[in-house]
């Protein structure tokens, strides 16, 4: 598929990235502007997938009806439960089809996320513009459902793009500046109940056996426990080998999930760091990555002198 250079204007991003989004409030709405998107892609000999939470994919299947024999289905929910493990996603589909034109559906921001996952959907929709810049032909369509909508989570602040009844809305924006506004801004601070101790590298083993009796008084398996100390491990290694030799880790329980927060004085400037595995060669990112793949949510915040990396394990 080409792009010709008022294509490229008209989305307000590069030639082979296309990245919009609509907001739906109701099945009808969702189908009528997900359905067509999908059927011109196949007739265009597009790869099509839609990564979606399973009642959405139900919908679009129904709709579809033998031609969604041709589109690639994944939950999203499972999928991308970490908002961080969609670009790999994505990324995958690309290097699996180096010499075809990709086209996706992508509803990060699904209904039944915490205010967490929310934010970290946000960051995740503002760092696609940054991750397949240079990437394509790649067009991605994410729908919204309105009862999702807040004004901390708004589909205008992240999308070149944006699907409205009564036409487009085109945003005008430096997208990497806008992943990098919400990477550079502190999370919220760990609530007055939160313990907290400090640690350099002789603490580690202390660290360890601190959060693993924590975990296995909340009940969690043997196996979550070993994914959470080995995620945490890296984490704090981190903040030894690049941090300034200490860190804080601050641990607490919230809505069913274990939370660890581990603050120190460096600085990260990679805003991928954790979504794209860095090459052999390549020194750090790699535990960020572990950390992503072991844990429901990793949050990383940095600039200014301050770098949190905020892991949460669900208890259920």
């Amino acid at each position: 598929m080409l792009i010709d250079s008022a294509t490229e204007r008209h989305h307000g991003g590069h030639a082979g990235f296309q990245h919009d989004a609509f907001v739906y409030i109701d099945d009808e709405e969702f189908v009528r502007q997900t359905a067509p998107f999908v059927r011109d892609g196949l007739r265009a000999g597009e790869v099509v997938l839609a990564a979606l939470p399973q009642s959405q994919i139900e919908l679009l299947r129904d709709d579809l009806g033998t031609e969604a024999d041709e589109v690639t289905f994944v939950d999203i929910t499972t999928v991308g439960r970490n908002p961080a493990r969609i670009i790999p996603l994505w990324r995958d589909l690309l290097v699996k089809h180096p010499d075809s034109a990709v086209r996706g559906i992508g509803e990060p921001a699904y209904v039944g996320r915490n205010e967490a996952e929310f934010e970290e959907s946000k960051l995740h929709e503002a760092l696609l513009n940054v991750a397949f810049e240079h990437s394509g032909p790649f067009r991605l369509r994410c729908p919204y459902d309105a009862s999702v909508l807040s004004p901390a989570l708004d589909p205008a602040e992240n999308h070149p793009l944006v699907l409205e009844s009564d036409g487009e809305c085109r945003q005008d924006a430096t997208w990497a500046e806008v992943a990098r506004t919400i990477f550079r801004t502190p999370l919220p601070a760990a609530p007055p109940y939160a313990e907290r101790k400090k640690f350099g590298l002789a603490d580690l083993t202390d660290i360890r056996a601190w959060v693993n009796l924590t975990a296995r008084a909340q009940g969690l398996s043997y196996d979550r426990i070993d994914d959470l100390a080995l995620a945490l491990h890296e984490i704090c290694t981190n903040s030894i080998r690049f941090g300034g030799g200490r860190g804080t880790l601050s641990l607490w329980i919230c809505d069913r999930l274990l939370i660890c927060d581990v603050e120190d004085h460096g600085r990260i400037d990679d805003l991928l760091v954790g979504r794209v595995l860095p090459p052999l060669d390549k020194v750090g990112g790699r535990g960020v990555w572990l950390a992503n793949q072991l844990c429901d949510l990793v949050q990383i915040r940095s600039g200014g002198g301050f770098t949190q990396v905020r892991l949460h394990t669900r208890l259920d």
